[in-house]
């Protein structure tokens, strides 16, 4: 692919603004989820100060070398969702979080000294294009009903007969803002010129909340719930809750440390035991998706990044910028699939524009507006633009598949069972402990292929 902007170009002033935004934009969905999920205190903002932190040390671990961004694990969720099992304090979770952090963190930290001593040779024989590219593949195929189902939903929600909420807005007018976002953020793509086809994504979005938006207020004013698509409440929780105030404009996050450090002195060794059995293994699991990321990534700009700036840096700045994102946000970071796709659609590659959209993360954190503004931002919005980051996440496994010759059965087979088994869904408990269906897919079919070359030297 030829690149736009390399990673080590520097963008000028007021592209560099809007390719931060951009990339801010494909991340903060995903980012924000997570302890939105999770709840128990940890906030939206928190989280995207976290993920700034966690993707700055990230690049300067990795020397400025590797433009992703990181952002909250959804490898994560239960394991953390333990971190407040049994009924344990808010201070004591907190706290919880934080240990499962740095303990995963640090398993990340040990991998990397045990690479650097041992060499990354055996990693590529162990994960040739035949093993990798299907599993690069199943990263985007496996978010596809994610995206399919926000493209559906607006954010105005209300609770039906049995008490969840729902959304009020009909599923045919949120798919209409979603696929206007779609084809905006496509046809900038492939026929826009200079900066427009440079922010595909940024005006796609700008499109599908302007379209839903008129949908919304004409559903007020008609008193049309199913044109409902955008909750204003947001503004007025975020913005208001205190009447007009400094917290109008400028609040700080509720940061994890603060609470965390208030419950220590209720930890005791089981529960301790319990968030190292909830994070430990997990983190392992990790380390395998985290190859494929950057396996991917490197497909994408060119250039491999497992031999520079080396795996040991990129797990080091994984690991640490995890730690680093947690005691902030409480949720641990991880190498984003829709950071990957962003660098893919746009051709740019600057690590600087990376750097400044953890920036950007880390200063609208603490801007109330925004945050109620991307709060706003309904569901089937961010669905349309993710159907093509996910989409060319998913087709750049494919083109790793290019140079393997898939008329030989034993790479037909190895690349077969990864695709069935990660589309399949196959995922493994044991207890608190899930291997997802991305990493038991990468396992079984290095498994696959370890025993059909065995096979074929015979």
């Amino acid at each position: 692919m030829d690149l736009i902007f390399d990673v080590n170009d520097k963008p000028k002033g007021g592209q560099l603004i809007f390719f931060a935004l951009q990339q801010m934009l494909a991340i903060l969905a995903a980012t924000i989820a997570v302890p939105m999920i999770i709840g128990n205190g940890l906030t939206p903002a928190a989280a995207m100060l976290g993920a700034g932190v966690g993707t700055i040390v990230y690049v300067l671990f990795t020397k400025r070398k590797s433009p992703v961004f990181l952002g909250s694990s959804f490898a994560f969720i239960g394991s953390m969702l333990a971190a407040f099992a049994g009924g344990v304090s808010m201070e004591l979770g907190m706290l919880g979080l934080l240990i499962g952090a740095l303990a995963a963190g640090l398993v990340y930290v040990v991998i990397a000294a045990l690479v650097k001593a041992v060499g990354v040779e055996w990693l590529n024989k162990l994960m040739p294009p035949v093993v990798i590219g299907p599993t690069v593949s199943i990263i985007g195929l496996s978010l596809a009903g994610n995206a399919i189902g926000d493209l559906t939903k607006g954010s105005v929600l209300r609770a039906n007969a049995e008490g969840e909420l729902m959304p009020v807005a009909s599923p045919y007018a949120a798919m209409l803002c979603g696929l206007v976002t779609l084809a905006v953020v496509m046809i900038c793509s492939v026929y826009g010129k200079k900066m427009v086809r440079l922010l595909p994504f940024v005006i796609g979005i700008i499109a599908g909340y302007a379209c839903a938006a008129l949908l919304t207020v004409i559903g007020n004013a008609a008193d049309l719930d199913s044109l409902k698509l955008i909750d204003l409440s947001v503004f007025r929780s975020y913005m208001f809750s205190d009447g007009l105030s400094v917290k109008t404009f400028f609040s700080v996050p509720d940061l994890v440390f603060v609470s965390a450090f208030k419950g220590t002195g209720e930890l005791s060794a089981s529960y301790l035991l319990t968030i190292l059995v909830a994070y430990v293994p997990v983190a392992l699991v990790c380390f395998a998706e985290h190859v494929a990321d950057h396996k991917n990534l490197s497909s994408v700009i060119g250039r491999d990044l497992l031999e520079d700036p080396g795996l040991p840096s990129t797990l080091m700045g994984d690991g640490v910028g995890s730690i680093a994102g947690a005691f902030f946000g409480g949720c641990p970071n991880t190498t984003y699939g829709e950071s990957v796709g962003c660098v893919a659609i746009t051709r740019n590659a600057s690590v600087v524009t990376i750097l400044a959209a953890a920036v950007g993360c880390v200063i609208f954190s603490f801007i109330t507006p925004f945050i109620a503004l991307i709060a706003s931002i309904p569901s089937c919005v961010m669905g349309g633009v993710c159907i093509a980051l996910y989409g060319f996440i998913a087709v750049s496994g494919l083109k790793m598949l290019k140079a393997v010759d898939l008329d030989d059965n034993r790479n037909l087979f190895t690349a077969s069972v990864i695709l069935i088994a990660g589309i399949g869904g196959l995922s493994i408990s044991f207890g608190s402990v899930t291997i997802t269906e991305i990493a038991a897919a990468l396992i079984l079919g290095i498994l696959t292929n370890i025993m059909l070359s065995k096979k074929a030297k015979n």
